[in-house]
């Protein structure tokens, strides 16, 4: 059958390569075209903008070195195989170098005790009076009715403030001329109402039954204060000061053992709760660096204890 004359062999063949081309493109892009719905056209954007935000923002893998490693339960301690120690007589010989010049009575001794402790959990805290105290100007404030026996005992014992009403005036017009403050319990319920909590709370001041500061015996309270010392645990440290600079080295044995052994009992007493232990002993003073005990009184080639015994 003859074709009509309008469809000459030449115009087929053009009409074939242009369908074939057009074909080939659409196969090779995703072309959107006027004829495709608008939900259509809309999906094909959507689809190409997160494929080149994936591209964009794709994260890498962090280096094992940067990666976030868990937080630590327990502090660090230093190996004491590779420390260099010293026995008591040497530390105090070097500190006492490092304190040239100045008073016996201005430069004190200070005890640190390292512990083995997780860093959540109750901590050791408490006072204790040394075998030789150390002379300090305490101030004490007493908390009871002014005309009582118990504020007249007070004085005797050494306390600087003693009242109810005059001491909460005070306080109030900030004077807190006192360094520790006790309460009798008979006084507790004005104290409570005198409104001077949250001045007193902030300082360390505030009398309290969890810190042995609201008692009976205010006397005795008082005695103990006057010849103790405080200390508690921090970040896995306990400190306190443990002598003056012009200590013999008889004296700072006796107080460095009565500090080490109470520390122990009151470790003792949170066994139940919480696992602690000594770990190291530093001994420094108030301008000089920390050294650290080998538990020993005086090692091989030690100064005698008459050459440390004089003073400055």
């Amino acid at each position: 059958m003859a074709l009509p004359s309008r469809y000459c062999p030449s115009c087929l063949a053009s009409i074939r390569s242009t369908t074939t081309s057009s074909t080939n493109f659409a196969l090779r892009s995703p072309a959107i075209f006027r004829f495709q719905s608008p939900f259509q056209q809309h999906q094909q954007k959507r689809n190409a903008n997160q494929s080149a935000n994936a591209l964009k923002y794709r994260r890498k893998d962090q280096p094992a070195s940067q990666k976030k490693k868990k937080a630590r339960t327990t502090y660090l301690q230093p190996d004491l195989k590779k420390a260099i120690q010293f026995s008591l007589v040497d530390a105090m010989r070097y500190l006492k170098a490092a304190e040239v010049g100045r008073q016996p009575t201005s430069s004190k001794y200070e005890l640190h005790i390292r512990l083995r402790t997780p860093k959540n959990g109750a901590v050791v805290r408490n006072r204790m009076q040394l075998p030789h105290p150390i002379k300090t100007d305490l101030r004490i404030c007493v908390i009871c009715p002014p005309e009582s026996k118990e504020a007249k005992a007070a004085l005797a014992a050494g306390a600087s403030v003693v009242g109810e009403e005059s001491v909460f005036e005070a306080v109030k017009d900030g004077r807190t001329d006192f360094d520790r403050c006790i309460c009798h319990t008979d006084s507790l319920p004005k104290l409570a109402k005198s409104g001077v909590a949250r001045i007193l709370g902030p300082r360390g001041l505030m009398p309290s039954a969890k810190t042995n500061t609201v008692v009976k015996d205010v006397t005795a309270t008082v005695r103990e204060l006057v010849g103790a010392s405080e200390y508690r645990e921090r970040l896995g440290v306990v400190r306190m000061g443990v002598g003056q600079l012009g200590f013999t080295p008889e004296e700072m044995q006796r107080n460095v053992r009565a500090f080490v052994e109470r520390v122990r009992k009151d470790i003792a007493g949170l066994s139940d709760r919480i696992s602690k232990d000594v770990h190291e002993v530093v001994l420094s003073s108030t301008n000089g660096p920390g050294l650290s005990l080998n538990g020993e009184f005086r090692g091989e080639g030690s100064v005698s204890s008459s050459d440390l015994s004089v003073v400055n």
